[in-house]
């Protein structure tokens, strides 16, 4: 692999990545570097103890583990689906390591936050993508974000707040955390499974989403169980347990039947996010 911020022999600063979900690093972070105010989760610079830059998302944010569920989740998933996602870390945090820091606010934080978190590798020189440049994205690219995004029900790729980053004249997806929004209603997990997306038509990718239907062909031959069950074997306990289920075994096990339910379901949100197509053109 290339150091980071080294280009690979093909001119890209990362490799397309393989399709299918591989074992995470884990990483300890050593130094915090900066933070990014924004949204309301207070994601952070940090240095690790392999020498690199890692956007970490905390625990101990308000959102909560349910958030950095759905940023692993959601960001192997489009990984698997053969898009450009930063490589993802466990984020080892020690309470000590937020002890030196004046901001009140973040050394509550980094104590609350201590044990496993989550780290996005750092882009530098990216810039966010900006739908009202007049350059949209490759078509079949647009469709397969679209379809990514209506699969995980992520209603947070708008033009508002694109997640989506330029960086070497690529799109890279950032910020899952507001994906698998069914996490949050366990009782109706079972009936959103097979529910459309409504919140398609806000996508912000939909006006280049010319080729939908091969896109969700594409996302269920990628998607296959095998690659769902590793997707889902790799969530930490730490983040799992507690009402309503019984042990992490029981909730891995409820995020894979909803997942594997909503790609039997294609064809209910395939048609919901033609039908807003349509209405764009």
């Amino acid at each position: 692999m290339a150091h980071r911020g080294e280009r690979t022999l093909d001119g890209d600063p990362r490799a397309r990545p393989v399709l299918g979900c591989s074992a995470m690093r884990t990483v300890v972070a050593t130094r915090y570097v900066t933070p990014l105010r924004e949204g309301g989760s207070l994601p952070a610079i940090v240095e690790g103890d392999d020498d690199g830059l890692w956007v970490a998302k905390f625990r101990g944010a308000g959102q909560g583990p349910r958030a950095l569920v759905a940023e692993q989740l959601g960001g192997e998933l489009a990984r698997a689906a053969g898009l450009r996602v930063p490589e993802m870390v466990h984020l080892e945090v020690d309470a000590a390591l937020g002890r030196n820091e004046p901001d009140y606010e973040i050394r509550q934080l980094l104590k609350a936050s201590a044990g496993t978190n989550l780290g996005l590798d750092y882009l530098p020189g990216s810039a966010a993508f900006d739908p009202a440049s007049g350059r949209g994205p490759d078509p079949d690219l647009a469709s397969d974000v679209v379809a990514v995004d209506a699969f995980l029900g992520n209603v947070d790729r708008t033009a508002r707040n694109t997640n989506l980053l330029v960086w070497h004249r690529q799109v890279w997806l950032i910020d899952h955390g507001a994906a698998l929004t069914f996490h949050h209603a366990w009782d109706l997990a079972r009936d959103t499974a097979r529910a459309p997306f409504p919140a398609v038509k806000d996508h912000v990718l939909l006006p280049w989403a010319t080729a939908l239907p091969a896109a969700v062909e594409r996302l269920r031959a990628r998607l296959g169980h095998d690659v769902l069950e590793r997707a889902v074997a790799e969530l930490p306990d730490a983040w799992l347990g507690g009402e309503p289920f019984a042990n992490p075994v029981a909730h891995r096990t409820a995020y894979l039947a909803h997942l594997a339910g909503r790609l039997e379901a294609a064809s209910l949100w395939l048609e919901e996010a033609e039908r807003a197509r349509a209405h764009l053109v």
